[in-house]
């Protein structure tokens, strides 16, 4: 029987479907498998059920409800095509309508925004700075959150890092909407109110490049130039006219279940182990590889295969998550994992003002 129908494996790859998501079709009676193996409880599809699933799969793509793919699946073989027919154009005039009162919010924010542009705000930008930070500290803060910018042309204020300069501290941010990452730096010199700059990202790996000794390094802020000096050797640069995200409120996250990994050897893990394929385009508008991870009993960390559907599972892009790992830089490292739509934070344990946080990727389902 096995030779004449396909594996749930098989039937993964031809759909686009993942292992995970066509066990939760099956339990939710929309996609059942011909037949399941009494011992193994291996699931089995008949060839014709093929043609349902890449259905099923453009269906929820296009956010139908389960509730509605279970009548089209179930009239899409019969004679009459009506209830098919009905049902999509019911759901095309649902997300016509979704989109009308989208629209409309969006107009209304917009000009709650325009009124806020034209009212007197406080800015946390002035018109100078000075302060002195010691080279290996600046850089150390620079390679912990240089991973989670990227040049962003939808979003040009997240194509640098946020320099944020308050009392004898120097707060460096950087984020794609996907990571975000924190380091903090002493800094002396500065004796005026809290002032922030974004530093384009080439200006950024210009002033990387010169925190090559142990002397400290001098940053000034003029306007919108940025300069910083190492001895004889300067770099300058304009920064980007644009206000950076509250970091602090992305932050400021319930705690969640800690876990301390060797990092070298969880990193193997991650790199060897099982991951499950993402089409959801969640994330950098391409598909990806997810690590599913969870805490366990005794405190470690699983990185979990398709068989295990834990409630408490967090997935996150494996790529990222392996460079947050790496721009850790230490031999130990916490995890945090909270709820499934939570952060996952990466936290020093020497260090709580150095950390970055993976937004989870949604398993489809």
């Amino acid at each position: 029987m096995e030779n004449e129908m396909r594996s749930i494996g098989e039937m993964a790859r031809d759909s686009g479907l993942s292992v995970s998501a066509l066990r939760f079709y099956d339990r939710a009676g929309v996609l059942v498998p011909a037949w399941v193996d009494p011992v193994s409880g291996y699931r089995w599809y008949e060839p014709v059920q093929r043609e349902e699933a890449l259905l099923l799969a453009r269906l929820r793509r296009a956010g139908m409800p389960l509730a509605d793919i279970r009548l089209v699946l179930a009239g899409w073989a019969g004679a009459d095509t009506d209830l098919v027919r009905g049902l999509l154009q019911a759901h095309l005039r649902r997300l016509e309508l979704g989109l009308s009162d989208a629209r409309g919010e969006f107009s209304t924010l917009r000009a709650l925004l325009d009124h806020r542009e034209t009212d007197p705000m406080t800015s946390l930008h002035t018109a100078t700075a000075r302060l002195t930070v010691p080279a290996p500290t600046l850089a150390a803060a620079l390679d912990a959150v240089r991973f989670a910018a990227r040049t962003d042309g939808e979003l040009p204020m997240l194509g640098g890092i946020l320099f944020d300069i308050e009392g004898e501290g120097l707060h460096l941010v950087a984020t794609d909407r996907y990571r975000l990452a924190v380091a903090r730096a002493q800094a002396t010199g500065h004796g005026g109110a809290r002032t922030q700059v974004v530093v384009p990202l080439p200006l950024v790996d210009a002033m990387r490049a010169l925190l090559t000794s142990g002397e400290p390094v001098q940053l000034a802020l003029d306007g919108d130039r940025v300069t910083l000096e190492a001895g004889d050797r300067r770099t300058s640069g304009q920064s980007l006219g644009h206000e950076f995200p509250d970091y602090r409120r992305l932050v400021n996250l319930p705690v969640g279940r800690r876990a301390r990994v060797d990092t070298v050897a969880f990193c193997q893990a991650l790199e060897t182990g099982p991951v499950r394929r993402s089409e959801t385009r969640e994330q950098d508008g391409e598909p990806c590889d997810l690590s599913v991870l969870r805490v366990t009993e005794n405190g470690s960390v699983l990185v979990c295969d398709d068989t295990d559907d834990d409630r408490d599972n967090v997935a996150v892009n494996r790529e990222f998550l392996l460079h947050a790992l790496a721009a850790g830089a230490r031999d130990e490292l916490i995890l945090e994992l909270g709820a499934p739509t939570a952060p996952l934070a990466i936290r020093r344990p020497d260090d709580e003002d150095a950390f970055s946080l993976l937004m989870p990727v949604r398993l489809d389902h």
